[in-house]
Order: structure tokens, then C-alpha cells, then sequence
């Protein structure tokens, strides 16, 4: 049997053993498990790493608080984030054996360039996944509507561009009104992701009911590390396969985050998703202007042609007339010169055939003169009654639905019709449509 050796001696066997045959630093790849820092501003780490089937392999780490305020600061400033649980990093370590607290890695510096490509690499895995599976543009496929008018609002009340994106609405200059239903989510953190995916389907359980036009998903600026929720694969997969078109204003001027890759428009900030809103209600205004200017332009062009053709009518009766009545007096005159050419002894009968003659003429002559006249006030009176004008000023209105006269379009509760009169335009929505 071995000879018996003590506890104490055989930890000190085996740290002589450790130091003689081990270097003294390593680069070692690990991913932080759990990071705590100390009261005396020591970090204390569970450095591990993993495979597909679990966790294979586990030490503890520590370092110490002169070293480790420089690499914090050298870490934050590279990466832009601080150290923190579930990165991947490269460690330069020691390893040290103590006889009570066993075997430990003390870290002397962390490579921040490392871990900033580790970002950088997940991220590009999640795009060319999202990719891949065809849902890197799926939402852009929806058409946004012309005027988006009912909002479903995913964000915090404690988000810095919460009440900036309210403000810009309902303070709008031109008075416009949006209907904002809000959803609250946490917009960072560990419940981020998860509270923004309920929020998402709670959106899509009430679309029925609440028939909205767009989610918006706002927040306002932070740190890089505040967005890395919307860098999550599960998130910007439940944004691409979402029911409605999705604008995004998260609030950073870096780089996009995946969610703004995968969303139908996103913009940068929470004020300009609310300009972005109602910029197409501006838009259509526009719209609506013009089409109003084309009908008015084309109703008095249709009037002037109108009014033209009536004059040249008028003129074109008169011309008629006048000839009609010099045909007249022609033939009159050719029958006189005739009757004074006859023989004298005819004068007396002549001239009582004249008279006859002259009087059968006179009278012939009024009764056309007095049948033309009254068919040229029917024909005044027809062209009048045809004026839009003067069926206007008797009463009568004109009612269009986005310019199509109602009679030739199908009218449903909540239109909005365009009701003309001689002096006033009268714009009104349909409460009721009644079969008569």
C-alpha cells in the first residue's frame, strides 16, 4: 500500500506540477455564463462553453480590480457595450491553483476587437438566415394604405420617443386626427424580445375588430447594448411574418438593426415615423386638390362650350330668318314690276289681285315670322333648362362620390359624398344607406 500523504501536501503537489508544466498565459475562447462584480471592484466570471448537445466544459474566472477597470473602459469603448453575460470573448488568463478555493483563471485582458466580430458574425448568420427562408423582405410586399388613419402603437410609456411620437401627431399643424392604440412592451432588456412578440399578436388577435392600417414599433435613443433585442432572430421573424405592414423608429443613428431590415419602412427616429404618418395624409389632400381643380376646370370648360354653341345657334336662326324675308321682299317686288307691265285695261283687276296678293303675303309672312320666333324661345327655353346652372339656382343639387355622380356608384355607410349647389359645396358622411 502507497504511503498516506496529507491533504495540504498533496494541493501543494499538485500547484508545483500546474506551474512547472503549464505556460504561463493562454488566449482562451469562452463565453461568459454568469458575471458579478464585487464591492471592492473585483469581477467575478463562469467561463464556459458549449456544443449542441449542452455545456462541455466550466472554470471560474476572476479579475482583479486594477486590471479590471481597464479593460472595462477599453471593452466599452470598442464595442460600444459593457461586458456582460452570454458573449463570446478572448481572454488572455493565467491559470492559478489555490489550496482552498482549487484551480481559477485570473484574466489579465480581454481582445474587444474579438467579440466585436463575434457580434458582427451572429448578426450576419441571422440575415442570411432570414434570408434564406425568404423573410428578409416579406413584409415590404404589403401596399401601405393612402391615409393611415388607425395606428397600432407597440413601445413603453417610459420610452423617451413615446411622447415625442405623440406630440408630433396630435399637434399636427393641419389638424389632422389619428386613431393610436397602444401596446405596451419593453423596449430593452432580457423581456424585450418576448413582450414585443405579444404585443405583435395581441395587434393581430384585435385586427378584426380594430381594422388597423399599421404597427409601429418606437423607441427612443441609448446605448448599442439597449438595441441588441432588436438584433434577436425570433423578433424579426414574427415582424416579417406579422399580418400588417410594419414601420420601425427605434431611435439610433448607427447601424440598422435586423428588425428595421425585416420591417416594411423604417425610419430613424419616433418623430419621423409620426411625419412619415402624416406625410400621406398630406399627400392625399394633394391628391383630392387636384382632382377637385380637373372637375371644375372640365365642368366650365363644358358650359363655355356650351354657351358657345347656343349663340351660334341663335346667330344661325337669325341669318335664316333675315334671308327668308329678303327672299321675300324679292319676289314681291319681281311680281309688282311684272303687274305693271300688263296691259292697261287689266290695271283695275291687277290691282285688285295685288291687294289680294299683298294681304295673302302679309299674313303668310306673319304666321312664319311668329312660328319661327316662338320656335326660337322653345329652343332658348331647352338650352336654358339644360344649363347645370339653371337647374342649380332652381333647387336642385349634384351629389358625387369621389367625382362619380352617386346614381352610377354603390354607396356604403361611412363614404363621404360631395353635395353641389349654386353657391355651396357641402362635403357629408353616409351615417345610413336605405333601399327605397
Amino acid at each position: 500500500m502507497q504511503q498516506a500523504i496529507s491533504l495540504v501536501t498533496l494541493t501543494e503537489q499538485i500547484k508545483h506540477a500546474l506551474d512547472a508544466n503549464l505556460s504561463p498565459s493562454y488566449w482562451v475562447i469562452a463565453e461568459i455564463g454568469e458575471l458579478r462584480d464585487s464591492v471592492r471592484g473585483h469581477a467575478y466570471l463562469d467561463l464556459i462553453e458549449k456544443s449542441t448537445t449542452g455545456m462541455v466544459a466550466k472554470i471560474r474566472g476572476n479579475i482583479w480590480s486594477y486590471t479590471y477597470q481597464t479593460i472595462r473602459r477599453k471593452f466599452e469603448r470598442v464595442t460600444g457595450r459593457p461586458l456582460q453575460s452570454g458573449m463570446s470573448i478572448l481572454a488572455l488568463v493565467n491559470v492559478q491553483f489555490h489550496e482552498l478555493y482549487g484551480i481559477s483563471l485570473i484574466i489579465k485582458d480581454i481582445d474587444a476587437n474579438f467579440t466585436l466580430g463575434e457580434r458582427a458574425r451572429k448578426r450576419q448568420e441571422i440575415i442570411d438566415r432570414l434570408t434564406l427562408e425568404g423573410l428578409l423582405e416579406q413584409n415590404k410586399q404589403f401596399v401601405l394604405p393612402k391615409v393611415s388613419q388607425k395606428i397600432a402603437l407597440i413601445s413603453s410609456v417610459t420610452a423617451a420617443g413615446y411622447g415625442d411620437f405623440m406630440t408630433q401627431l396630435e399637434k399636427n399643424a393641419q389638424g389632422y386626427r389619428v386613431h393610436v392604440r397602444f401596446f405596451q412592451a419593453s423596449m430593452q432588456g432580457n423581456n424585450a424580445v418576448p413582450e414585443i412578440i405579444e404585443a405583435i399578436e395581441q395587434v393581430e388577435k384585435n385586427q378584426v375588430a380594430e381594422g388597423f392600417d399599421l404597427v409601429v414599433i418606437i423607441r427612443g435613443g441609448g446605448a448599442q447594448s439597449d438595441l441588441d433585442c432588436f438584433d434577436d432572430y425570433t423578433l424579426a421573424k414574427t415582424i416579417a411574418n406579422a399580418a400588417l405592414p410594419v414601420v420601425t423608429g427605434i431611435g439610433h443613428e448607427r447601424d440598422e438593426s435586423i428588425a428595421d431590415l425585416v420591417a416594411h419602412t423604417q425610419l430613424k427616429t419616433p418623430t419621423a415615423v409620426a411625419a412619415f404618418i402624416l406625410s400621406g395624409f398630406q399627400e392625399y389632400e394633394d391628391t383630392l386638390r387636384r382632382q377637385m381643380m380637373y372637375v371644375e376646370r372640365y365642368t366650365q370648360k363644358k358650359l363655355k362650350d356650351a354657351s358657345e354653341d347656343l349663340l351660334g345657334n341663335v346667330h344661325l336662326l337669325k341669318n335664316l330668318l333675315q334671308g327668308k324675308i329678303t327672299e321675300k321682299k324679292n319676289t314681291l317686288n319681281n311680281v309688282s314690276k311684272n303687274s305693271q307691265r300688263l296691259s292697261l285695261h287689266k290695271v283695275d283687276k291687277m290691282h285688285i289681285r295685288l291687294a289680294n296678293t299683298l294681304d295673302y303675303l302679309k299674313k303668310n309672312s306673319r304666321g312664319n315670322l311668329h312660328k319661327s320666333l316662338l320656335k326660337i324661345e322653345q329652343y332658348e327655353k331647352i338650352v336654358r333648362q339644360s344649363d347645370p346652372v339653371y337647374l342649380l339656382s332652381k333647387g336642385y343639387t349634384r351629389t358625387e362620390k369621389d367625382g362619380v355622380p352617386i346614381h352610377k356608384c354603390t354607396l356604403e355607410t361611412g363614404d363621404t359624398i360631395v353635395t353641389y349647389s349654386v353657391e355651396k359645396k357641402i362635403t357629408s358622411q353616409i351615417k345610413k344607406v336605405d333601399s327605397p
